[in-house]
């Protein structure tokens, strides 16, 4: 497996720390235009990176919780649980010249795959940063599904499952180079 690598997003209009072996789920899917996903290679674990519109009729912790049950509606959660909701340094965080406010929450989403009747606890940790210059709020999500393990035999133990601080580095590593991105300001 290739090292943990900086990685081009979004036409290289961003770039951020991948954690090691993270496989660009854009080459098996189809994924929209305002996502960036990835998927760990032996593991269920997932990093979604996502552009959406600000929420300006929600602010600070209120934010992050709106956003976190917004992700459960959207995925059929049969449950949503908020387990932490906590500030974000800007100071540590590359995007602090244009990040308002940052967030960090965690919690747990009762959600069934496709195709599945049992619905499984899957731990979500998430980061949002506001942008409100660009109408963006900024989310990215780090599911970590129960049994993460497609087969942990000796031929997958190059790359172990992603941890919380590779999640950390993802978000604070997180930089913009083209704000043209977001249209004209």
């Amino acid at each position: 497996m290739e090292p943990t690598r900086n990685c081009p997003l979004f036409g290289g209009a961003f770039s951020a720390i991948l954690p090691t072996g993270a496989i660009d789920v854009s080459d098996l899917r189809p994924v929209p235009d305002n996502q960036e996903v990835f998927c760990h290679p032996v593991t269920d674990q997932s990093l979604i990176i996502e552009l959406l519109e600000l929420q300006a009729h929600v602010q600070g912790e209120a934010a992050a919780r709106y956003h976190f049950e917004d992700v459960g509606r959207v995925q059929g959660a049969r449950a949503v649980h908020v387990l932490s909701v906590q500030p974000l340094c800007l100071e540590n965080l590359s995007l602090r010249g244009c990040c308002q406010d940052a967030w960090s929450l965690s919690g747990k989403q009762q959600v069934a795959k496709e195709n599945q009747q049992v619905a499984k606890d899957v731990t979500l940790h998430q980061a949002l940063l506001r942008l409100p210059r660009y109408q963006t709020d900024l989310l990215l999500t780090f599911n970590q599904p129960p049994c993460h393990s497609r087969s942990l035999g000796p031929e997958n133990l190059s790359c172990p499952p992603w941890s919380l601080s590779n999640f950390e580095q993802l978000v604070t590593s997180l930089t913009l180079h083209d704000p043209n991105l977001f249209g004209p300001q």
